[in-house]
């Protein structure tokens, strides 16, 4: 059945379909959403549905509450923390929210990801930043919805930008990460788990590692980013 929401819902299911290819979720432990701005709705993958059972139907469409619009099963668990990100931050297109082994990792231990290589420079010029612990008060009330504000939050006090900064780890939780459209945020969340696996090895080899410095994290993030940048074609 056609809708005006199919474009978001098949991109949606596009997105969700990577996780499991890019090793990035077991089971159905990761989600992906994607927003349509001008509607006011995002679509995101269907709690507890395995990936080989998902199609672009069974998306589910949702508004920046977290009500249902459009779809007869219930949305991610994650839903609202999806909606609160979209709520409050304009220019992010899609989410993606996974328990990837090391990013998860990081997120257990309470840590920031140091910015040990060229690598991460490549993508941010800072350490990925970890939320710490939600409050009690916060975990015994709207749970999800008080996730999104953590991330906020936590942005605020670091007075970090969510354009810039594309990702995070929330204490004991997991990784979030996103960008201007659905696979942005899937490849962003690819990233995040790729330079968690080589900080740790990193740590492991030396546990006294040396950040990278300055001029290097400056030449790898302009490179790509820059007004001169000059990577790719």
């Amino acid at each position: 059945m056609s809708t005006m929401y199919n474009s978001i819902k098949e991109e949606a299911y596009r997105c969700n379909m990577q996780l499991p290819q890019l090793g990035l979720v077991l089971f159905t432990f990761g989600n992906v959403s994607v927003v349509d701005r001008q509607q006011g709705v995002f679509a995101i993958k269907p709690s507890g549905v395995p990936y080989e059972e998902l199609s672009p139907e069974l998306m589910v469409v949702v508004d920046f509450e977290g009500r249902v619009i459009e779809g007869n099963l219930r949305p991610s668990s994650d839903t609202k923390t999806h909606a609160v990100l979209y709520k409050h931050w304009p220019e992010i297109g899609g989410i993606t929210h996974t328990h990837s082994t090391y990013a998860t990792a990081w997120a257990q231990s309470q840590r920031d990801i140091p910015i040990f290589g060229t690598t991460h420079a490549d993508h941010l010029t800072s350490d990925i930043p970890c939320a710490p612990p939600m409050d009690d008060e916060m975990i015994a009330g709207n749970y999800e919805h008080e996730t999104g504000f953590q991330i906020i939050n936590h942005f605020d006090q670091q007075q970090l930008d969510y354009k810039e900064v594309e990702m995070i780890l929330v204490g004991n939780h997991a990784p979030f990460a996103w960008g201007k459209d659905g696979m942005k945020s899937v490849y962003n969340s690819a990233v995040l788990e790729q330079v968690a696996k080589m900080a740790w090895l990193t740590e492991q080899i030396n546990p006294n590692a040396a950040r990278l410095k300055p001029s290097l994290i400056k030449k790898h993030y302009e490179r790509k980013h820059g007004t001169n940048a000059y990577y790719g074609q």
